[in-house]
């Protein structure tokens, strides 16, 4: 509810809120009230808790701010963005929302923007270059004081770029050249991978590896074949696909069509996987004893299922927090390094040992 003494009004929806016809509470209607000037008023909730104290006396600022909160005083978030000279606004481009991962990843992103006090703003890529560059155009316009990308590809011409104009930016999920990002460490997430089909014995097995303009699918599919070339087994077999459960759906088909049936398949995100699962049972399979199928990720679908999916967890909502962090720290001037957060096996019912 607003703060005592605030005006306001019941709104069937919201519950009670001020009242947008209330007059506004500004800093000059306080300093009125209080007798003093409005510079004082001003420095004391708007600027740094020292320009605070320098400006009143403890007493005073304590008035200050105990009427500013009686009357339900909110700060304009546009004027304090002149006086700093930044908006407090932050970019995040996506591939598209709809991606459960993308989602978890973004909901860290804005949690820790809202503890630094800092808005965010997102917008879908759908992985088109043409559509990238025009919506990063659009948040630059907007005057965002920096931007997290989640939609890098492994081409970086476009980042190079940005950066060579002084763009503030960091990356999240996926990697491109030398820009800063926060990523699992997908590299070792491809070996987890195959060290667990390895061990239940599985020799022969295929990688549904994603898109190749992506570094999550190639460095999981990557950290996989190297595990499995270093025991002097044969390569597994590599179909690149979207990462949807149609796109791993029509790659598990071929998989499973051919002469040469793996008897796992590791898919490089659990949504691809979940369509390799449904290709299996189509074909009369029993995923977790006729074939195994395993994804990454981890999302909180992967453990519902009917039959409960093996995968690489990764912290998504860390990396949305982490990617923040570093950007903010990149704003105020400081070396940022990439980060890259470690995953974890978690194995369920949808591997076995070769049937």
């Amino acid at each position: 509810m607003p703060s005592r003494g605030a005006t306001v009004v019941l709104d069937r929806k919201r519950g009670f809120v001020a009242d947008p016809k209330a007059p506004q509470v500004t800093l000059r209607s306080i300093a009125d009230q209080l007798g003093l000037h409005v510079s004082t008023v001003s420095r004391v909730l708007n600027g740094r808790a020292d320009d605070g104290a320098r400006a009143a006396s403890g007493d005073t600022a304590t008035r200050i701010r105990s009427l500013a909160q009686e009357l339900g005083y909110q700060p304009d978030p546009h004027g304090s963005g002149l006086r700093t000279g930044r908006s407090k606004l932050v970019g995040v481009l996506v591939p598209r929302l709809s991606d459960l991962v993308l989602a978890m990843i973004y909901e860290g992103i804005d949690e820790a923007a809202g503890e630094l006090g800092l808005t965010t703003i997102t917008a879908n890529s759908h992985d088109d270059d043409k559509t990238r560059r025009l919506r990063t155009r659009m948040l630059l316009a907007r005057r965002v004081d920096g931007l997290i990308f989640g939609d890098a590809t492994l081409d970086s011409g476009f980042l190079d770029e940005l950066a060579a104009q002084g763009g503030k930016f960091v990356l999240v999920n996926r990697s491109a050249g030398e820009h800063p990002s926060v990523t699992a460490d997908d590299l070792l997430g491809g070996r987890l991978a195959a060290e667990h089909l390895l061990e239940l014995g599985h020799t022969e097995v295929a990688v549904i590896a994603g898109e190749p303009y992506a570094s999550t699918g190639a460095d999981r599919t990557a950290g996989f074949v190297a595990l499995y070339r270093e025991r002097g087994l044969p390569a597994p077999q590599v179909l690149y696909s979207p990462f949807d459960t149609a796109g791993g759906r029509a790659a598990a088909e071929r998989l499973l069509a051919g002469p040469d049936r793996p008897t796992a398949i590791f898919a490089v995100n659990d949504f691809a996987a979940i369509g390799a699962m449904g290709a299996a049972r189509d074909h009369g399979l029993t995923v977790g004893t006729d074939i195994s199928i395993m994804g990454y990720n981890d999302t909180p679908l992967a453990a519902e299922l009917p039959i409960p999916l093996t995968s690489v967890s990764v912290p998504m909502r860390e990396m949305g927090r982490r990617a923040l962090q570093l950007l903010t720290g990149l704003l105020f001037g400081e070396e940022v390094r990439s980060e890259r957060l470690p995953p974890v096996l978690a194995a369920r019912a949808s591997t076995a040992t070769v049937a």
